[in-house]
């Protein structure tokens, strides 16, 4: 029998990835589009909120799971390049910030950290799906779309991602414990 903890980071993960497949669909009807990475948002916080090994199944099965069911992202190269890239920010921010701390700081370290991690893994697989498919892909492609057209997500990532993730881990925590002494 499966613990409580594993059940509820299996319920959790479930609604991240089911969080995941809505957002793109909100921010595309108010007209704010890929700019502000909306996939990314639940495998950051997945990361933070149930550890990595949760982290990097969001981010290996939205991407595909949005792809096939909403056309968003185009499957190939575009959802399976982004499998890699989220696969590696829900792995970092789950594996690094046990290794920081829990704190604010921490927080925002395994964040900023995995967001690096996330776009050379991103670039990595770009270069080799992008060159099978025959299409051009070269440094300053790599640049533009990473850090430049990715901005607003970038500053919406540091803005919502850890306080966002801490105020569940404290929901949680809190939540754990048993009243009264009672369970």
């Amino acid at each position: 029998m499966r613990d409580a903890r594993y059940i509820k980071n299996m319920v959790l993960t479930a609604l991240f990835i089911a969080s995941g497949l809505l957002l793109p669909s909100f921010f595309h009807f108010v007209g704010a589009g890929a700019a502000f990475l909306p996939l990314h948002l639940p495998v950051l916080v997945c990361g933070l909120v149930c550890g990595w090994q949760w982290g990097l199944l969001a981010g290996l099965t939205l991407p595909l799971l949005s792809s096939l069911t909403t056309g968003m992202p185009p499957l190939y190269p575009v959802a399976c390049a982004m499998t890699f890239e989220l696969a590696a920010y829900g792995f970092f921010t789950g594996w690094l910030l046990p290794r920081f701390s829990a704190r604010r700081a921490g927080f925002y370290t395994s964040l900023i950290a995995a967001m690096l991690g996330g776009r050379l893994v991103s670039g990595a697989a770009q270069v080799v799906l992008f060159g099978l498919a025959g299409l051009p892909f070269g440094w300053r492609i790599f640049v533009v779309g990473a850090f430049v057209t990715a901005l607003p997500g970038i500053l919406l990532q540091l803005l919502l991602v850890p306080p966002l993730a801490m105020a569940i881990n404290r929901l949680l925590a809190y939540r754990a414990a048993p009243i009264n002494g009672e369970l």
